[in-house]
Parts: C-alpha cells; sequence; structure tokens
C-alpha cells in the first residue's frame, strides 16, 4: 500500500512545516494565546493569504477540494507548533456543518467569508448536561410570526468569544434525549438576549459559555432540515475528532524528539542522560507508542476517503489510542525533562495540557472505548 504524500500534499506539508519553524516559536504561540480573543488576528489571516483556510472545502464551495488527508496533514503540523488560531472550530468544526447542511445562500455567505478570513464560527451544541451525548439537547427553539426563539444554556463553546455567529443546536421537538427533534441554528453574537461568558481553558486556548434568554432569529436561520441535525453533528464531530488526534500524533512526534535531543545535552555525573539504558528504553517506548497512534491515524483517514463501514469504529479506536498512549509519551517526557518541563516556560508541559483537552472534545478514552466494543 502506498503512503507516499502527492506532489501537492507535500508541498502542503512543506508549507505549513516551514511557517511553524520559522514563525510560530513557542515563545510565539505565548504570545498570541495572551492577545484578545487568545490569538492573534494578523496570524489568522495570512492563514487566509497560504490559501490554509480553503484546504477542506470543496471547489464548489471555494475551496480546493482537501480531504482528511489533507487536514490530517495540515494538523499534525499544528501540533506540532501548538497553533492556538481557531482552525478547528471555524474551518472545520463549523465551516463543516454549514458545508454538509447549509443551503446554497448559507454556502456562499458563510464558507466565502471564513476561506477569506473575515468570517469566525462557533459550534455551541455541548450543554452542562450533556457531557458527550449530542443528543442531549434542553435548548428549545419555539417557531412563532415567522422568527425562532432560543432559550437554554450551552457549554464548552471553543473561540466562543471570537466569534461572530455560533451554530447553535436547539430542540424543536421531542423530549430531552431524543435522537430526532434537534436542529441547527445560526444566531449572531450581537443578539439581543445572548449573553457570552468567556474563559481560558487548560491548554492555553479560549472557551465560552452562553445563555441563551429568548434569543429571536428568522426562519434562514435554520441550518439544513428542521429536526435532523443530529446526523451532521455526528459526521462533524467524528471528523474534528480524527483532526484533533492527527494534532495530538505531531505533538506525540515533537515530543519524543525534543526529549531525546535534551537527552543527548543534559548532563548527570559527567556524562549525557542518554547513555543511561533505563532512559534509552523510555524513549524509545515514546516512539513506539507516537508510531502505533500514527498507524491507527492512517488507518482511519483511509477508511474515511475510502467510505468504509468502520470508519467510525476505527475514529474510537484512534481517541482512545490518543488519550491514553498520547498522555504516556507527555509524561515520560516530563520526566525526563525534570521539574521545569511542568512550568509555562517549557513547551513539554503545554504539550501535556493540549493533549489532556484532546482528550475531553467530542468523547474522551473511556467514552470511545464503549462505543468501540458497542459497534
Amino acid at each position: 500500500m502506498n503512503f507516499n504524500y502527492s506532489e501537492e500534499q507535500t508541498l502542503l506539508k512543506d508549507s505549513v512545516a516551514k511557517f511553524i519553524a520559522n514563525d510560530y516559536d513557542y515563545e510565539t504561540r505565548r504570545k498570541h494565546s495572551a492577545m484578545d480573543g487568545g490569538f492573534d488576528v494578523a496570524t489568522w489571516q495570512t492563514f487566509a493569504e497560504l490559501g490554509w483556510l480553503c484546504v477542506p472545502f470543496s471547489e464548489e464551495d471555494g475551496g480546493i477540494g482537501g480531504g482528511a488527508v489533507e487536514t490530517m496533514i495540515m494538523m499534525e503540523e499544528f501540533g506540532k507548533g501548538l497553533v492556538v488560531e481557531p482552525y478547528v472550530s471555524t474551518v472545520l468544526i463549523s465551516g463543516g456543518v454549514v458545508a454538509k447542511a447549509g443551503s446554497a445562500e448559507q454556502k456562499a455567505e458563510i464558507l466565502s467569508g471564513i476561506i477569506e478570513g473575515n468570517r469566525k464560527l462557533a459550534l455551541a451544541a455541548i450543554e452542562p448536561q450533556s457531557r458527550f451525548d449530542l443528543f442531549d439537547v434542553v435548548t428549545e427553539a419555539k417557531l412563532s410570526a415567522g422568527r425562532y426563539e432560543l432559550t437554554g444554556s450551552k457549554a464548552m463553546v471553543l473561540h466562543g468569544a471570537s466569534a461572530d455567529t455560533f451554530i447553535v443546536s436547539a430542540r424543536t421537538s421531542g423530549s430531552s434525549r431524543d435522537r430526532e427533534g434537534i436542529s441547527l441554528f445560526l444566531v449572531p453574537t450581537d443578539s439581543e438576549g445572548l449573553e457570552i461568558q468567556d474563559y481560558p481553558t487548560l491548554d492555553g486556548h479560549r472557551a465560552a459559555e452562553l445563555s441563551l434568554n429568548g434569543v429571536k432569529v428568522p426562519e434562514s436561520a435554520l441550518i439544513g432540515e428542521q429536526g435532523a441535525a443530529l446526523t451532521v453533528l455526528e459526521a462533524v464531530a467524528d471528523e474534528a475528532s480524527m483532526a484533533l488526534c492527527a494534532e495530538a500524533v505531531g505533538m506525540m512526534e515533537k515530543l519524543y524528539k525534543e526529549t531525546v535531543e535534551y537527552s543527548k545535552n543534559r548532563k548527570q555525573f559527567g556524562v549525557p542522560i542518554s547513555i543511561f539504558q533505563a532512559l534509552q528504553h523510555r524513549m524509545v517506548e515514546m516512539f513506539t507508542l507516537h508510531e502505533e497512534c500514527k498507524s491507527l491515524l492512517l488507518r482511519t483517514v483511509m477508511s474515511h476517503q475510502a467510505d468504509e463501514a468502520d470508519y467510525r469504529k476505527n475514529v474510537s479506536a484512534l481517541k482512545y489510542a490518543v488519550a491514553t498512549k498520547g498522555q504516556k509519551v507527555a509524561h515520560e517526557a516530563i520526566q525526563i525533562f525534570g521539574g521545569m518541563g511542568m512550568t509555562d516556560e517549557m513547551s513539554v508541559g503545554m504539550y501535556l495540557k493540549r493533549i489532556n483537552v484532546i482528550n475531553t472534545l467530542f468523547g474522551n478514552g473511556d467514552y470511545h472505548l464503549k462505543r468501540f466494543m458497542a459497534m
């Protein structure tokens, strides 16, 4: 089986890798994280100019028709740089929802804005009581006089405070845990009755809690068919999980390589600690765990490309592997770096924090292990 990238994919990988190496070191990342909104607007515009924001969208929607392979390539490199810009929340998640379910008018307006770097959206689908169940929706949307009125609350909205529009899941029929009756709505962030509480997350990103108190939107704000949004949400969640795991695999690669390099320079008893056999064994294990996750990532991406029946099962296997093996790699790196590995001045501890957050998004390791066993 040929795992070599095409010429175009190689150019994409080299483009992102060069940017991360030359313009996005850890100190730059820390500065971006401390900015208003939690990222650098100028860097986001650079992403647009380089054509990275259009990669996953079809040519009909103004993109280049990239697929899971291209997304994997970009996310691995983003993981190495610990990129904080809202690529996942705006392009992959929100853009993915609009691309899959939006009307022609919605696609023309929103996707072009995303590609140009002018629009930033955030998906508001998780609620305080729902944990990882996207179908557990209490937020209601009632239609009256040609307008929907939304009432409820949303949790862990990624990059919510920097978005100009939310994609909100709300129940238009059924009870709170019914799989049917869930709809999606475009809600501008300046809507009357909408309260946004911004906060930093463990990994230096930002998220928000939303309170919708009778927020009114027109009928044209409905995305896709009323009451049939769960299929779209689950499809986007699986694709986002795959992308986040690719990011984690990039971080795992960076961690084991940086640890090996550090061990060659760090001396104890007058010799580099890299000559100690016990540490060699631990670093070999870090390499092995990365390769195992990389292999699972490739299998998942290929099954997505081929539209295979076991694609969702592969997503769960990958998510579980990253949750367990990714943490193991990060823990070993910190052990070898020592106490300074836990400080914010070192990137090692931040890699662990980001892997921990990835583990909680769209289902943690335990959730996906159970889902895998049920399939």
